[in-house]
């Protein structure tokens, strides 16, 4: 069911290290964030739009019938670039949630879009994300998997303790894989981003430590597979075969 009160926002830029001018690279003859915004569609959630600061960006989506907004260049992260993307599209505030998907993860499901509201049903949680667990060993050690830390409150939902790249939690028992997607209540958002960088959000490089580091709540949702990111050549090739197929 669409929700209009919920606004899909994916931020998109070309500054990628790794892989330069990401958002543009071509999978089956469609560029990746065009892939993104169509997964974004076919959940049937919310309006959906992309944010950039890049107008090759912008007109990549718009000749792909996708709506677009125009950010400015110097947004430390993607939730500063939502942030004022939202108040551009919303000035009369009638968005109640934004959800945060990132630019890179062409062949993310659209259910799995949809799956990151449904923690936000708790009137205590202020942000939703999503996780799966883990079941090799490379996934438990390697420090570019991030991991979060939680308290079971519910048969598939957890509450964020923490999120770190080390293997954690020590001992016998799942892990969980972090996945970047986050649905956030409007103001919390708005706090989220009027918030200094944290102590741990700068030792682990991970921006969500912000939010529990400042006392707020984010509720996980346990899904059954792991979207992968567009990060580097090998995983665009991977992409490409996934939805060649």
């Amino acid at each position: 069911m669409t929700a209009p009160r919920t606004l899909v926002l994916i931020p998109a830029r070309m500054a990628a290290t790794r892989l330069p001018g990401k958002p543009l690279l071509d999978i089956g003859g469609v560029p990746m964030i065009v892939h993104v915004l169509r997964r974004a569609l076919a959940a049937n959630i919310g309006r959906v739009a992309v944010a950039t600061d890049t107008p090759a960006i912008a007109d990549a989506v718009r000749v792909h019938g996708g709506e677009v907004v125009m950010t400015r260049a110097d947004h430390p992260s993607g939730s500063d670039r939502i942030h004022e993307a939202l108040q551009t599209l919303d000035p009369d505030r009638s968005i109640e949630t934004v959800i945060n998907l990132q630019g890179d993860f062409p062949t993310i499901r659209p259910e799995q879009i949809g799956a990151v509201l449904q923690p936000l049903d708790d009137p205590a949680v202020d942000i939703a994300t999503l996780a799966a667990e883990i079941h090799t060993e490379e996934e438990s050690t390697n420090p570019n998997v991030v991991k979060v830390v939680g308290s079971k409150v519910g048969d598939a939902r957890l509450r964020a303790l923490y999120f770190t790249r080390a293997t954690a939690p020590w001992g016998d028992g799942p892990r969980y894989h972090h996945i970047g997607l986050y649905a956030y209540r409007r103001a919390a958002l708005e706090r989220f981003v009027a918030l200094p960088p944290s102590p741990l959000e700068q030792r682990e490089k991970l921006e969500q430590l912000r939010a529990l580091e400042a006392g707020m709540r984010i509720d996980v949702g346990i899904v059954g597979s792991v979207p992968r990111g567009v990060d580097t050549p090998a995983d665009l090739e991977t992409a490409r075969r996934a939805l060649a197929g």
